[in-house]
């Protein structure tokens, strides 16, 4: 939600920080770095392994003490033999029915010799391991097992910082009055109504959350702890995020506009909050009121991709802090843009980055702020900056190495990484040049007289100059990860580099102005005060996205239970009346739902009615792609679009509505991302069925 509580008192700060920074920021900070870490400690213990080895042959033999051997390596043949053959003729039938078997000493010595000689070799390898364990050794073991008890308590601990996490930051969303809605809480009416409409919709995750626990214990079988924790964790943060609304139903801001209205209202309720009364209702009226808190555990299965998101968003709001955005930007000045042109740059730019964080919507709430303010820097209309703010994040989703493609080709064998990457460089053309053409074409306001070559590529070379120390520190630490921890960056791994190489930035731009203004006071806080910074926004944006995302997997629960996909016809007599139908339904999912949760959805229901009615299973994911990041930027919800407001600011998007013109000029910010994504959709959903690609 877009509004801040205000009061006219400044925060009661302690050490130099407030209370949100220690409760809040502090913790969030500590436990995004605790899983850079633990991903970054895996790295590392896999190359002390490889060091281990090398300095060592057979190292993974000499990582623990060895085990003096229980077998005799001088036993007297003879003697034993002897034994042997005495006891086994001693032995009698308890039943006196067979007489007892003859005998061979032969074998049994020839056994017994056998025995003797693994013995003996068992205890020469004994002894050459235990003189092998040198003091030497035993240092480097202590640190290699110390770091893989930190990758194993890592894994077991991923579960319960994202549960840690999400409550965090939910809170502080709650506290701050910024979750997601569709409108922000302007007047008293507005306050009041969301905040008890959050009040009952935290009340009943906390009773789901409670339900759920009863019901794991209902069988009487045991437990895990684990469970256990994570289950008591939710309790105890619902319970005190309910708490929070009934304390704000009764403390309305003084800065509130008296009076409202109930329809404006109703829009300010948070989406979560929308999403969670509508899936809670539905189980509640089918006697499962445990469903949401099952579906809501359900991210726990997938840490991993959520911690992810997480990182990224604080990836963002770190860059946020740098100048790399703006010096990127002064590289296109010198050529004289009009708006409309660097806003294609802008976005074109913006697909790379886009296609690591894997969504749209994270690269929205993650850097749609630079990329507005720099375009507005450089003169662009609002209604304008806010289109390409928006759309900023929904070409790249196509590019490797998005992680959003490898989860498909991963539920769909049908498709290949290769195959879907492929694609959608032609997807990403496509989309470009629909924007060139709608920004450039359609509502162009400004001349198209770009400077001359002569003048402003030195002046570009020159702009350029400042960027080469951002490109030796991304390089050294993408060749550190590459040649020292054998780690590449791609999606599987650009979660855990990219915060290394943001915080190397910040402690390059620390040094840097250090230098320049020539004292500690003058980098006004350096890189802890950045840190700290970003820290804070990065809480409020993780708890709105990341409750978003939980509650829309409650939805896609009500979606999948309630049979609605098994209604879709499964065979059609026209491939394009399919196409037609799948088109419309995909928009609408993107509309309700975040990505990952939505692919999961389409994989398990009308992924194979496509593949049935001939229709290829590569066209069927690009146009699905597509048609996402179309539900994402049309109303009523427009994701995309609540994204950018919350990270730019309410007052700019009102400005933006105040500025006159045409329809579609008032209204270009809307408009515009609708018409390159339809279009899109429309050439990517149907061209191919005219050639007949299927």
């Amino acid at each position: 939600m877009e509004g801040v509580n205000s009061y006219s008192v400044a925060p009661q700060r302690v050490a130099g920080r407030t209370a949100r920074e220690w409760l809040s920021s502090l913790p969030a900070c500590l436990l995004l770095l605790s899983v850079v870490i633990f991903s970054t400690s895996s790295d590392i213990h896999n190359k002390i392994l490889k060091l281990g080895q090398y300095g060592w042959d057979g190292y993974y033999e000499l990582r623990t003490d060895p085990v003096v051997p229980e077998c005799n390596p001088s036993i007297d043949v003879d003697q034993e033999l002897a034994r042997l053959v005495e006891a086994q003729s001693q032995e009698v039938d308890d039943f006196d029915l067979f007489e007892a078997d003859p005998v061979d000493p032969e074998i049994l010595r020839a056994s017994l010799l056998n025995a003797q000689t693994a013995c003996q070799e068992k205890f020469a390898k004994y002894e050459n391991t235990k003189d092998r364990i040198t003091p030497g050794l035993r240092a480097f073991r202590s640190v290699e097992l110390f770091i893989g008890e930190l990758i194993a308590f890592g894994l077991t601990s991923q579960r319960f910082i994202l549960a840690l996490l999400v409550i965090t930051c939910a809170a502080t969303a709650t506290f701050t009055r910024h979750h997601i809605s569709m409108r922000p809480m302007e007047t008293r009416l507005d306050h009041r109504l969301s905040a008890f409409l959050q009040m009952v919709a935290n009340g009943f995750l906390f009773l789901s959350s409670f339900s759920f626990l009863k019901l794991t214990h209902a069988h009487g079988g045991e437990v895990a702890l684990e469970k256990d924790v994570l289950h008591y964790l939710w309790i105890i943060g619902f319970g005190f995020l309910t708490l929070v609304s009934a304390w704000q139903v009764l403390n309305i801001p003084a800065d509130a506009k008296p009076g409202g209205r109930l329809g404006h209202a109703l829009l300010s309720v948070p989406l979560y909050t929308t999403m969670c009364l509508i899936s809670g209702t539905y189980f509640t009226l089918g006697q499962h009121v445990a469903g949401v808190g099952i579906y809501l555990d359900k991210m726990m299965d997938l840490s991993d991709m959520f911690l992810n998101v997480g990182l990224y968003v604080w990836i963002g709001m770190m860059l946020k802090e740098t100048r790399l955005a703006e010096l990127v930007f002064k590289i296109f000045q010198p050529w004289k843009m009009p708006p409309e042109l660097l806003a294609v740059a802008a976005i074109a730019i913006a697909a790379i980055p886009t296609a690591y964080t894997g969504g749209s919507g994270i690269f929205v709430i993650a850097a749609g702020s630079v990329i507005y303010m720099e375009l507005r820097r450089a003169g662009a209309r609002r209604q304008l900056a806010l289109a390409a703010t928006a759309m900023s994040g929904s070409l790249g989703v196509v590019l490797r190495p998005c992680l959003l493609v490898v989860i498909i080709a991963y539920l769909n064998r049908e498709v290949t990484t290769d195959q879907l990457f492929g694609w959608g460089q032609y997807v990403l053309l496509l989309t470009v040049s629909l924007f060139a053409l709608v920004g450039l074409t359609l509502n162009r306001q400004s001349s198209f007289n770009l400077a001359p070559a002569g003048e402003a590529f030195p002046a570009m070379l020159q702009a350029c100059r400042p960027l080469i120390p951002y490109v030796i520190v991304i390089t050294a630490v993408t060749l550190f990860y590459r040649y020292a921890l054998d780690v590449s960056l791609n999606e599987f791994s650009a979660a855990r580099i990219l915060p290394v190489m943001m915080l190397s930035i910040l402690v390059y731009e620390h040094f840097t102005r250090k230098k320049q203004q020539g004292g500690e006071s003058a980098s006004n806080g350096g890189v802890e005060r950045a840190l700290r910074v970003a820290t804070n926004e990065t809480t409020t944006h993780i708890g709105a996205l990341l409750f978003l995302m939980g509650l829309s997997v409650s939805i896609g629960g009500v979606i999948e239970r309630s049979g609605l996909m098994e209604m879709f016809p499964q065979s059609f007599t026209s491939v394009w009346t399919v196409m037609a139908l799948l088109v419309g339904i995909l928009v609408i999912i993107g509309m309700v739902m975040d990505p990952y949760g939505a692919v999961i959805l389409v994989s398990i229901t009308i992924a194979k009615v496509a593949y049935q009615n001939g229709i290829d299973p590569v066209h069927f994911w690009m146009v699905t792609l597509v048609a996402f990041e179309l539900g994402y930027l049309s109303p009523p919800v427009a994701l995309n679009h609540l994204l950018t407001r919350q990270v730019i600011g309410e007052e700019e998007v009102r400005l933006a509505q105040q500025e006159g013109g045409t329809f579609y000029q008032r209204h270009e910010r809307i408009i515009m991302p609708l018409i390159v994504m339809g279009t899109a959709l429309l050439l990517v959903a149907f061209v191919p069925l005219m050639v007949g690609y299927r």
